[in-house]
C-alpha cells in the first residue's frame, strides 16, 4: 500500500498533531517483505520464519514471503541479504551467521558491520550425548576417561566450523582433555555411528536427539541452555557442573541489511516481534519445535551479536578450527 500525501493534506495532520515520523512510520512497508532463510525448508530458522511471517503480514498491510537459500553452511543466504537493497529484506540470521567469517575471512560479509538488528527470535541448546551402551554415566566420568585416554575419544559433530564442533572444542579446552573431532555431513548421519558406539561422544540439537534419549538409544549427561530442559527431566546443566564457558546454544536473530530499512520501520518490526514472542501462539509453536522464544530489544541484540563474533572468532584460533 503506497501512502500519497499532498502539501496540503500534510499541513493538517500536522496541526492535528501528526509528525513527520509517524507518517513515515506508517508508510513502511510498501510492499511485499521477504524474509531470507538460509537453510533448507523445514529447520527450525525455516519453522520460526514462517510462524512470524503468518504473525506479521496483517500488521504490516503487506504479504511476508519466507524464501530458503541454503547453501556454504548459511553464507549464501547471508551474502544475498547483506548485498539486498530493496528495503523490504530482512534475514533469519544464525550462529553460523557470526561463525563464518572466522572461517573463511573472505567469505564477503561482516555480521555487525552489514546488518541491522531487529531482535532476537529463539534458542536452542545443544545436549552433550553418549552412546547408551557407553560406560560413561556423567560429564565427570566423561572427563575422567578423556584424561586416562588422551585423544582417543571420538566427538562426534555435524561438520567442520559446526556449533557442534566449536562446542567440543571449548570442552576440551575448559576440561583440559584431548579429543579426536570427527566431522560427519550433518546430524542425520552421525547419529547412526553415535547410537552404535563408534562414536564415544558428541554436542547435538535437542529436536534430532530427544526421541533417541526417549528411547534409551542415547544418554543425555547435560544440556547447555540456561535453564534445565523441560523435555529432558532430570539432566543437568553444563553451567551447574562447572562448565559456564559450555553454555553454547544455538540461536536465531531477525536482522535487516543495513541502512536499508528506515529506523521507523525497524522499530515497527521490533515492536511485533516483542508481541509475537509474547503470545501464546507462539509459545506454543515454538514448544512443538523444541526451541525456546528469546526476546532482546535491537540494541541488547546487536551487542549480543557483537560479542557471539568476539567469542568464536577467539575459540576459532586459538584451536586452530578449520572450515570443512
Amino acid at each position: 500500500m503506497t501512502f500519497k500525501i499532498n502539501r496540503r493534506s500534510m499541513l493538517a495532520l500536522l496541526a492535528a498533531g501528526v509528525s513527520v515520523r509517524a507518517l513515515a512510520a506508517q508508510a513502511w512497508p510498501t510492499k511485499p517483505v521477504r524474509i531470507i532463510v538460509p537453510f533448507a525448508p523445514g529447520g527450525g530458522a525455516d519453522s520460526s520464519a514462517r510462524v512470524l511471517a503468518d504473525l506479521f503480514a496483517p500488521k504490516l498491510g503487506q504479504s511476508v514471503i519466507v524464501e530458503n537459500k541454503p547453501g556454504a553452511g548459511s553464507a549464501i543466504g547471508v551474502l544475498a541479504a547483506a548485498q539486498s537493497k530493496d528495503g523490504h529484506t530482512l534475514l533469519m540470521a544464525s550462529n553460523s551467521m557470526v561463525i563464518n567469517p572466522s572461517l573463511n575471512p573472505q567469505i564477503g560479509y561482516d555480521p555487525v558491520r552489514d546488518f541491522d538488528a531487529v531482535g532476537m527470535v529463539s534458542a536452542q541448546p545443544l545436549v552433550l550425548v553418549v552412546p547408551a551402551s557407553s560406560n560413561i554415566k556423567s560429564l565427570q566420568d566423561l572427563i575422567a576417561h578423556a584424561k586416562a585416554h588422551p585423544g582417543e575419544l571420538a566427538a562426534g559433530n555435524s561438520g567442520n566450523g559446526t556449533l557442534a564442533h566449536i562446542a567440543s572444542e571449548i570442552f576440551a579446552s575448559e576440561a583440559g582433555v584431548q579429543i579426536t573431532p570427527v566431522a560427519y555431513k550433518g546430524e542425520s548421519a552421525l547419529l547412526p555411528e553415535l547410537i552404535s558406539g563408534l562414536v564415544a561422544f558428541g554436542f547435538l540439537n535437542l529436536p534430532s536427539v530427544a526421541p533417541h534419549i526417549k528411547s534409551g538409544r542415547i544418554r543425555a549427561l547435560a544440556v547447555s541452555s540456561p535453564q534445565p530442559v523441560p523435555e529432558l527431566p532430570g539432566v543437568p546443566t553444563l553451567r551447574s557442573l562447572k562448565l559456564p564457558a559450555l553454555e553454547v546454544q544455538g540461536w536465531a536473530a531477525l536482522l535487516a541489511p543495513k541502512g536499508t530499512i528506515p529506523p521507523e520501520g525497524l522499530a515497527k518490526l521490533e515492536g511485533l516481534l516483542a508481541q509475537a514472542l509474547a503470545s501464546d501462539t507462539v509459545n506454543a509453536r515454538f514448544a512443538s519445535l523444541n526451541v525456546t522464544p528469546m526476546a532482546m530489544d535491537r540494541q541488547a541484540t546487536a551487542q549480543f551479536l557483537q560479542a557471539e563474533t568476539t567469542r568464536y572468532a577467539s575459540v576459532i584460533k586459538a584451536r586452530g578450527i578449520k572450515a570443512g
